[in-house]
């Protein structure tokens, strides 16, 4: 069927079918269909949808569009994908701990896109990490450290990649069926066998309603299982920071810090193992979520995890004694400095997407594609909700390159911060999605 034809029917309401879906995906890569007949086709899916059974005949066509990895490993192959927040670092000592329990965990990451901060941008602060390997090193890493964290491969459906640069300039990222597409060619194409989704909502995620995220992990979940892949979703809170920090080398270094038994934070522990927990039961290595949490906490009490993200670090090309060493290795701002409260209280309000934005202030993420980033600078020692704090108490420390980036960061800080009375209780994990 000519590309145009397909554009038409999918423009005025008709299902396509899967053979038409693929066509068009095909002619994509093999150069036959147009920029312009690719806009129109998003703009049509945006406007008309598609049924589940068309999401999942556009995400296999999508990841048939590229090399699809087969695996022969004597554990399961399991991946965690999130929709994006602030301080949202899990994957950096999630991955390690699963591989601790048995599992490989092939993670195909992205970089930072809006406001929020990406895995890739943090890894990339430490010195030497490959974060772009070929598949032979990937598959090497994959298999002897058990987790390997990377991007998207030119092999890996490029299909996604040309329709994400064009969706991207016509307004039809917000697409559900596309965004669905989008995650899930590349997560299929690294030849998952258990998925488990984290979708933020909140102030400081993509989804800023329930309803939306909602409909993002039905979609997800569905079109997912209806490829083959086995997966749930837990849709989480994104109203405050994830970690206590935001920008690239302090999630790397909170993340040591945790794998370390440094610290233990509540809130970030709480959604790692609930995340954990449903690929462990998914794999069947254990019988249940109780018994999960016990086997991946342990990965952190013995030390297990912290070996396994050692040896990933330094199978891509990090040094060998980064993670006890990671103080030495991972750059440090040469202004750091607090924001303080200005007013008693509790804080019962942030505006979390704000502090995403003041990390772009300091030019920890991108305004523009090309723009380079500074991993240095960033947000740490974030207040969370319910905190108390006096006039001299301080929300953050910023981190910053220069005075005037810190002025701009510590303006977007003071005012994404309510202080009250109180603040109301909430969740950490709002609703479990499943097939």
């Amino acid at each position: 069927m000519l590309p145009q034809e397909v554009i038409r029917r999918k423009r005025d309401g008709a299902e396509l079918s899967r053979e038409e879906v693929r066509t068009f995906i095909a002619g994509l890569t093999g150069g036959s269909v147009s920029e312009g007949q690719v806009a129109a086709f998003a703009m049509a899916v945006f406007f008309r949808g598609m049924s589940r059974e068309e999401a999942v005949g556009l995400t296999l066509a999508m990841r048939d569009s590229g090399t699809i990895l087969a695996w022969d490993l004597p554990g399961p192959v399991v991946d965690k994908h999130s929709s994006g927040g602030i301080g949202d670092n899990l994957s950096l000592f999630l991955a390690p701990m699963l591989a601790a329990c048995g599992c490989y965990v092939p993670m195909i990451s992205g970089r930072g896109l809006g406001h929020t901060g990406g895995t890739l941008d943090k890894l990339d602060s430490i010195p030497g990490y490959v974060t772009q390997p070929d598949l032979a090193l990937f598959a090497k890493v994959t298999r002897e450290a058990g987790c390997a964290i990377i991007g998207q491969t030119a092999d890996l459906a490029p299909a996604d990649k040309r329709l994400y640069g064009i969706r991207d300039v016509t307004a039809t990222v917000e697409s559900i069926p596309l965004i669905t597409a989008s995650i899930l060619s590349k997560k299929l194409a690294a030849g998952l066998e258990h998925l488990v989704l984290d979708v933020k909502v909140g102030s400081g995620a993509f989804m800023a309603a329930f309803e939306e995220a909602e409909e993002l992990a039905e979609s997800l979940v569905a079109v997912a299982n209806g490829a083959g892949l086995r997966t749930t979703a837990l849709i989480t809170d994104m109203d405050e920071p994830l970690a206590p920090c935001a920008g690239n080398a302090l999630e790397v270094a909170h993340a040591c810090e945790m794998l370390l038994n440094w610290r233990a934070d509540a809130r970030v522990l709480e959604i790692t193992l609930a995340l954990g927990a449903e690929l462990l039961v998914s794999a069947g290595l254990e019988a249940d979520r109780p018994q999960a949490h016990s086997r991946l906490q342990e990965t952190l009490r013995s030390g297990r995890a912290a070996e396994h993200f050692e040896r990933m670090v330094q199978g891509l090309g990090g040094p060998r004694n980064f993670l006890a060493d990671h103080a030495s290795y991972l750059p440090a701002a040469p202004i750091i400095r607090p924001v303080h409260a200005g007013e008693a209280g509790t804080i019962s309000a942030i505006r979390t997407r704000d502090l995403g934005l003041a990390v772009i202030e300091l030019g920890g993420g991108r305004r523009v594609a090309t723009d380079r980033i500074d991993h240095r600078v960033g947000l740490s020692a974030l207040l969370g909700k319910g905190a108390s704090v006096s006039p001299a108490t301080p929300l953050c420390l910023v981190h910053a390159a220069d005075e005037a980036s810190f002025a701009r960061a510590a303006g977007l800080v003071k005012s994404a911060y309510a202080v009250g009375d109180h603040a109301g209780s909430s969740a950490n994990i709002l609703a479990r999605i499943t097939a």
